[in-house]
């Protein structure tokens, strides 16, 4: 074997583990809804038709960070079948604390809220939150 066929060799590996070489990452199953892009009331509406759930996220926190993808990994509903939304909580504090009011629920971070004919009808914090439960609840 040649030296520059080893160097490429070694080069390959270092590729590898500084991830020069990656492979195109999957796409996320889940396709997420941005819930400062619509009302309460509009989701309220919808719970009516199908449920609607709301994934309250802090951008800064690790357990919140870890919780979500946890979540994204494990989750496996069919679009059609609820409406699922993402909530910056600390870019949409506010509408957060609203959601909290509205549909009766303690605002935690993150936390995971399932609304029903304009009822929360279960919620689930820090690492309660299982998409595996989610998905029996719509069921």
């Amino acid at each position: 074997m040649s030296k520059w066929r080893k160097i490429g060799q070694n080069m390959s590996f270092l590729d590898k583990l500084f991830g020069e070489n990656k492979k195109e990452e999957a796409l996320p199953k889940v396709h997420w809804l941005y819930l400062e892009e619509t009302p309460l009331d509009e989701i309220e509406k919808i719970s009516f038709e199908k449920p609607v759930a709301i994934f309250k996220h802090s951008t800064r926190c690790s357990i919140s960070r870890m919780a979500l993808k946890q979540f994204e990994n494990e989750y496996d509903v069919p679009a059609t079948a609820m409406e699922l939304y993402f909530l910056d909580l600390l870019a949409h504090r506010s509408l957060s604390n609203e959601v909290a009011q509205r549909f009766g629920v303690e605002h935690q971070s993150p936390q995971l809220v399932l609304i029903k004919n304009g009822k929360a009808i279960y919620d689930a914090s820090h690492s309660d939150i299982d998409a595996e439960v989610l998905k029996q609840k719509i069921a």
